[in-house]
């Protein structure tokens, strides 16, 4: 049996500490280091053997750089348009996977990427392309525990260590720090695994070709649609959720201002 490596241990145990200080984007580089080689070696096979990601993630495909400019004709009710409208009420960046390449060049000149197979890389770095489309098809907005839902989302539909590594983390912190996190943290993990496992998977899809279809088809076509949103409980609100919900409302400020 492998042992979890003691010097990334403290690294995930900062993460626990302080999520949002020390997010799983750092986390997740940190590891491939001293990763077994055999729990690497599961992760890539849960990509490249299924039979509707392995075909995909092989062609690689990456979208050209996608902004709020290529959306402007979309008509209302399109997933272009909805799109928009989820980046603009929430002063989101546009280009979130440029800046997350520049992070991993940073960290593969640093030489700790050394043991990242490519189509790991192609999953993290196309997954940022994503993460706001998937946001808008899921109908999971940037409310932290909705982020969560979408994790766990994400992980019902592939073995994914980003997506395994930030329930880890969110649990542990509830577990370990704040008790008032594990109620509403299970309710959204346990909706968004329920709605990824029976919903056609939306791994490596070129929404960005997609953008003038009605968003309602495009949630017919892979099973998303449900009967009312999720809507986390939270009676009493974790301080780390609170000072998250605080710096949300100011980007939201930003943007109207």
């Amino acid at each position: 049996m492998h042992q979890v490596d003691r010097v990334f241990g403290e690294k995930f145990l900062t993460a626990v500490d302080d999520f949002y200080r020390y997010g799983v984007h750092l986390l997740f580089n940190e590891w491939w280091e001293s990763a077994p080689q055999n729990t690497i070696d599961k992760y890539v096979a849960a990509i490249t053997e299924h039979p509707e990601h392995g075909p995909l993630a092989a062609a690689a495909w990456m979208a050209p750089d996608f902004s709020l400019a290529m959306v402007a004709d979309c008509a209302p009710g399109t997933l272009g348009a909805a799109w928009r409208e989820h980046m603009v009420a929430n002063g989101l960046a546009e280009k979130l996977a440029a800046g997350y390449a520049e992070l991993t060049a940073d960290f593969e000149a640093s030489g700790k990427l050394a043991r990242l197979p490519d189509v790991m890389k192609y999953k993290v770095l196309r997954g940022y392309q994503t993460h706001d489309l998937h946001h808008v098809l899921t109908g999971y907005t940037t409310h932290p525990f909705h982020e969560l839902a979408l994790q766990a989302f994400q992980l019902a539909q592939m073995d994914y260590p980003y997506s395994a590594m930030t329930l880890s983390v969110i649990i542990s912190h509830a577990t370990l720090v704040d008790p008032w996190l594990i109620q509403p943290a299970m309710d959204a993990i346990t909706d968004g695994w329920a709605l990824g496992r029976r919903s056609r998977s939306i791994q490596f899809i070129d929404f960005e070709n997609q953008i003038h279809r009605p968003l309602l088809d495009v949630q017919a076509e892979y099973r998303l649609l449900r009967d009312a949103p999720f809507v986390p409980m939270t009676p009493r609100v974790s301080e780390l959720v609170a000072q998250e919900l605080v710096v949300q409302e100011k980007m939201r400020e930003g943007v109207a201002a």
